[in-house]
């Protein structure tokens, strides 16, 4: 094997070690009740990578029988906090639990509504800001990044991406989504063929 399969079968293991080794709590448990529980819609939130994988959740949310949208926390502070309203729940994905956005996002948010709002969000660390200011804080540990550098998100992104799918799956176990309900909101491509 050459030295770059060999490096590329690093960085699988070091992502896949990320993900292995995401802590479990009963801090899941809650956010999952919270989220099948839900009256309005998932409001998923993050900037740079993690605004990525926040998008991406939500489509599944979306697509597994619970209303979800993405909010970029900079155009929230141009108008786009109206997106939220007092019986949805604000799920926030930061690394560092201490981007500024981030962090403005959340207080806006709180500033505009009831108590009855929540907010969830998954992050490294649990003594952040943002872990701090939130209802449910959800750990994704300590994770080494796959890069050479040890700062471009990888292995983080892809636990916070593992982290959300947990509990897409959980939440849709919970309120009962069928395969039936699937396939209506999947008509088109290879989903939407099957049966």
């Amino acid at each position: 094997m050459s030295d770059k399969l060999k490096r590329a079968r690093e960085i699988l293991l070091a992502e896949s070690e990320a993900v292995k080794n995401i802590p479990l709590s009963e801090s899941l448990l809650t956010a999952v009740d919270l989220l099948a529980k839900l009256k309005g819609k998932v409001v998923c939130s993050g900037i740079g990578k993690a605004g990525i994988i926040a998008r991406k959740t939500a489509a599944t949310f979306s697509s597994t029988g619970t209303p979800a949208v993405y909010l970029h926390p900079g155009e929230a502070q141009h108008g786009d906090l109206g997106l939220i309203d007092n019986n949805d729940i604000l799920l926030i994905f930061s690394n560092s639990g201490k981007t500024r956005e981030s962090v403005e996002l959340v207080q806006l948010a709180r500033a505009l509504h009831s108590s009855a709002f929540k907010v969830i969000t998954i992050t490294a660390h649990l003594d952040s800001e943002l872990a701090q200011m939130s209802d449910v804080a959800l750990s994704i540990g300590k994770v080494e990044e796959a890069c050479t550098l040890g700062m471009a998100p990888t292995s983080s992104t892809t636990a916070m991406l593992a982290l959300g799918d947990v509990l897409c799956v959980l939440v849709m176990e919970e309120i009962g989504f069928t395969k039936e309900e699937f396939l209506k909101r999947h008509h088109g491509g290879y989903l939407g063929t099957k049966k």
